[in-house]
C-alpha cells in the first residue's frame, strides 16, 4: 500500500513538474524567441524580371504585449535590414487592445522604431483589427509621418530596374468595409499583383488576377498542440489558414504567424517570426 502511494506521489509530482516546465516555456521562453522564416513560393506565370524578388512580411508586432517593447522592434528592424529585402510589407496589429495589456505602446513610438526599416522597393502597411480598435487614423498618421506607406483599399506601384509591381492593400476584414473587387480594378489590366491584408480569410472573395495574398491576424492559433493542432484560430475556416503558405486554385496565400501575443500572453510551438519570401 505504501509503495502504491509512494508511486502516486511521484505520478503527480512528475506532471507537476511538466506542467510547470510547459508553462515556464510558452510564457517566459517562446514569446521571447524570435526566428527568420524563408519560404521560396513559385507563381504561375511570375516575370522573369522579378524572378527571385525577396519579400519580408511582418505582423501582429502588438506592441506592448509580452516582451515586445523599444527594444525588441529595434532587434526587429535590425533583423529585416539583415536580410536585404527587396521589399518590407507590415500586415497589421501594430496595436494591442487585450485586458492582459493595459499600457499598448504609442503608435508614434512604433513608427518611430520601424522608419529604420529599408528596401528598395519601399516599405508598405496595411492595418488590423487592434489598429483600429485604438485609433486607426492615427496609426496611419504616425506611420506615414516615417515614411511608411498605409494602403486601406489603395493600390501602389513599385519598380524592380524596369518591371512594374504593384500592391493592393485591403482593409481589415473586420472592422472595416472592404472593397475587394473595385480596389483591384484600379491596377491596370494585365499588371503583376501581390495583395496584402490583415486577416486571411479575404483570400476566398480574391479575383483570378490576384495570384497572391499575404495576411497574418492568426497568430498561427498561438498554440499548437502535438496530434490536436491549432485549438484556436481566428478564422472562420479553422485550421485551413492558420499559417503558412497555402494554394488553392492556382492562388497562393501566405500567412505569417506574427511576432506578439494577443488575448493569452503565451506561445507555444508557435514561435514569433520574421518571414522572408522568394518569389519564382
Amino acid at each position: 500500500m505504501k509503495k502504491r502511494h509512494k508511486t502516486f506521489k511521484l505520478i503527480i509530482a512528475s506532471v507537476l513538474l511538466v506542467g510547470l516546465a510547459l508553462a515556464i516555456w510558452s510564457i517566459l521562453i517562446e514569446p521571447n524567441r524570435l526566428i527568420v522564416h524563408s519560404e521560396t513560393i513559385t507563381v504561375k506565370n511570375w516575370p522573369q524580371q522579378l524572378n527571385g524578388l525577396k519579400i519580408v512580411a511582418l505582423s501582429d508586432i502588438h506592441a506592448g504585449s509580452l516582451f515586445i517593447n523599444e527594444t525588441k522592434l529595434r532587434q526587429i528592424v535590425s533583423l529585416v535590414n539583415a536580410q536585404q529585402p527587396d521589399l518590407i510589407v507590415l500586415l497589421g496589429d501594430y496595436m494591442v487592445r487585450d485586458r492582459f495589456y493595459r499600457n499598448p505602446m504609442e503608435p508614434e513610438k512604433i513608427a518611430a522604431a520601424m522608419k529604420d526599416l529599408k528596401a528598395p522597393l519601399g516599405v508598405y502597411a496595411v492595418l488590423g483589427n487592434h489598429d483600429w480598435y485604438f485609433d486607426g487614423p492615427r496609426v496611419r498618421r504616425a506611420f506615414e509621418r516615417n515614411g511608411i506607406k498605409v494602403l486601406d483599399n489603395e493600390v501602389a506601384e513599385t519598380k524592380k530596374d524596369s518591371a512594374s509591381l504593384w500592391l493592393v492593400g485591403l482593409a481589415d476584414l473586420w472592422t472595416r468595409p472592404q472593397d475587394i473587387q473595385a480596389t483591384v480594378a484600379k491596377v491596370p489590366s494585365g499588371a503583376t499583383i501581390i495583395a496584402l491584408t490583415h486577416n486571411p480569410d479575404t483570400f476566398v472573395q480574391l479575383p483570378a488576377n490576384v495570384p497572391l495574398l499575404l495576411a497574418g491576424h492568426t497568430h498561427g492559433g498561438q498554440v499548437n498542440l502535438p496530434l490536436l493542432g491549432r485549438l484556436v484560430v481566428p478564422s472562420n475556416y479553422g485550421q485551413r489558414y492558420a499559417a503558412g503558405h497555402v494554394e488553392e486554385n492556382g492562388r497562393h496565400l501566405f500567412v505569417t504567424t506574427g511576432i506578439g501575443t494577443s488575448i493569452l500572453p503565451l506561445r507555444f510551438r508557435v514561435t514569433p517570426e520574421i518571414a522572408v519570401l522568394t518569389l519564382e
